[in-house]
Formats: structure tokens, sequence, C-alpha cells
């Protein structure tokens, strides 16, 4: 396997759901794509998870989480994520695409709701009984709309899920009141600089490229970043590249050196320090530490 499994929207489709849209509870979920999301996987799509009922653990991009009623856990495309469930889990799930929800709100984006804003945002907030029925009402509502299939459905749901992502950023704010919202100048170019490093990692790994990219002066892109992370730009960078380093290396079969070679490393050596120096192990024994830690 030389590349981890990306699965797509159309993948999860059912009869009367609306393209670019899938929305199920979690057991039926599991029981009826368990083959295709029993192994760590990415997405092309936005998905929200809701658990109710059940424990275990959620990994998104090697950040473990606890399962528990009450959870929600947020995706964006291209994140990669396992879990561990216990066989009564249960809840409820969506996934759309980008342009599912921004086809009827044009003036507004997805990544406008901070748990999608930046791979620096919490990907799980923990909801009280209260909350946690006020967001399954909405899914409810989600779901029987993609039965009914009644006059302009669509955007009756997206209004649902507009309605829900706002209730959630609420939740989400109560429980941390120190966020991004007093940096929202600098969060736009932030986020600007966070796609083009997603685009362009393999390639280009010095700041200057990306000032450059983004028409700005170095030093104006570091005050960004170390606004709104508090680490350089180079770090962004190094993390993006070690992200998928360790990607590479517990979810495809390829060798050390072909990892290298993949991430724009010519010289396996540089690569090898430079990963051991960020994560303080090599990377011919991070697969193997890896699987005892879990």
């Amino acid at each position: 396997m030389s590349e981890i499994t990306l699965l797509k929207i159309n993948d999860f489709k059912t009869t009367n759901s609306p393209n670019s849209f899938y929305t199920n509870t979690i057991a039926n979920h599991l029981q009826l794509h368990h083959s295709r999301i029993e192994k760590p996987h990415r997405h092309n799509f936005y998905a929200v998870f809701l658990f109710t009922k059940g424990t275990g653990t959620h990994e998104i991009d090697f950040n473990r989480y606890d399962v528990k009623a009450g959870s929600v856990f947020f995706l964006y495309p291209g994140q990669t994520h396992s879990w561990e469930l216990s066989d009564d889990a249960d809840g409820f799930i969506f996934f759309h695409s980008e342009d599912f929800y921004e086809m009827i709100y044009l003036n507004d984006s997805i990544k406008d709701f901070p748990f999608f804003e930046s791979n620096f945002s919490e990907k799980c907030i923990y909801l009280n009984e209260y909350q946690s029925k006020h967001i399954q009402t909405l899914f409810e509502q989600i779901i029987n709309e993609t039965t009914n299939q009644q006059l302009k459905n669509k955007q009756l749901m997206v209004a649902y899920l507009t309605q829900m992502y706002i209730h959630l950023n609420r939740f989400h704010e109560k429980q941390n009141p120190i966020n991004l919202t007093h940096l929202k100048h600098y969060q736009t170019l932030f986020s600007n600089f966070e796609k083009l490093v997603d685009l362009h990692f393999k390639e280009n790994k010095s700041a200057s490229q990306y000032a450059d990219l983004l028409n700005i002066t170095q030093k104006h892109l570091n005050r960004i970043v170390q606004s709104v992370t508090q680490k350089t730009t180079t770090q962004i960078i190094t993390e993006r590249v070690i992200l998928e380093a360790k990607r590479q290396l517990l979810y495809t079969d390829l060798t050390l050196n072909e990892i290298a070679l993949k991430l724009g490393f010519n010289d396996y050596t540089y690569f090898s320090r430079l990963f051991k120096k960020n994560t303080g192990i090599k990377a011919s024994d991070f697969k193997k530490q890896y699987q005892l830690d879990r």
C-alpha cells in the first residue's frame, strides 16, 4: 500500500441523500461501512460526529480523544483518523463537501467556524446533557429531511447545519473563552498560509517561499504565525512534514527512503535527523513505539 486510503463522500451516498451530503446514526454507519472505515483513513469532505452512547478512543492526526456520551468530533478534508469503540457505541454523523454548504451561503464559509478554521483549532468538545440533546434534535431533523425529499429540502438541511454549527460554536466558546477571535485580522492570512503549506510542503520548506506566495514580507508572516500559534513559520512547515511522515510510516508500506523522497528529501540522513529532532525518536523506531503505546 503506497497511499493512505482516501474515502470520498460518494462512497457513503444513499439513494435519498443529496449530492455531496451523507448522514446516518453511528450504529448504522458502522454496520454498513465497517470494511471501509475499520483502518485509519482520510476523507475528502467535512465530518461531524456526536456520540450519545458508548465509550472508546478516537484518534485524529495522532491526537487521541476519549469517546463518551456527549462527545463531538470535527474533521476536515485530508485529516487521518481511526477509532476503537465499544459495541454499544451510537450517535449521529453527517458528512458534506465544502460546496454543499457554501453554494447556499455565498457570503459565508465553512471555515468561519473555529473548529474548521485551522490545524490548531480543537477537534473535540464534550457537551453536557442539555447541549447534547439540543444537537441530537438537529441531527434528527437533518435525517428526516433526507428521507422526505420535499420542496427545498437541501436549503432546509443547510439551515439546520448552520444552526448546529452556531450552537456548537457557542458551546465551544463557553468551554474555551480564550480563542482566536481577537486575532481575526490575522486568521485569514494564517489560514491561507496553512492551505499553501498543505499544497507545497513537499517542495517548499522555507518561510521566505510562503511569504512570497502570500505577497507579504517574511517578517510579517512570522508575526502572523507567532500571534496565532506561538510558533515560528519554520516550525509550522516542519510540523506538516513530520505529520505526513508519520502518516506514511504507519499507514503505507513504503520504505523509509521512499518516504523521504516522497516528502522532498533527496538526503535520507537529513530526513532521519529532522524526524528524530522533532519527535525524539528515530523514524525507523516510530511505528514500533506507536504500536506499543496504543
